[in-house]
């Protein structure tokens, strides 16, 4: 949530940092689903800055260790932003 905050107050640079922060803190926690929130969060940012494909390369391996639960909202969300970036 803060890496959001910090962007949408127009601090793009520490609002990346602290969704990059956030992703490593899941990563250590094996929190998987916080991990995909946080990396869906920071691949739309990628993408509305002209990244896609920084984008998808950061989103593609975490959407694709989940093997159930497709129809969550987060699952689904990280899957349109897959796609539309």
């Amino acid at each position: 949530m803060r890496g959001e905050q910090l962007d949408l107050a127009g601090d793009s640079r520490s609002g990346q940092a602290s969704l990059r922060d956030a992703i490593v803190v899941a990563q250590q926690q094996r929190a998987k689903l916080f991990e995909l929130r946080s990396a869906t969060t920071l691949a739309r940012l990628w993408r509305d800055e002209g990244k896609p494909a920084e984008a998808r390369d950061l989103l593609a391996p975490i959407y694709g260790w989940f093997t159930e639960g497709f129809d969550t909202p987060v699952l689904k969300e990280a899957l349109f932003d897959q796609l539309a970036a």
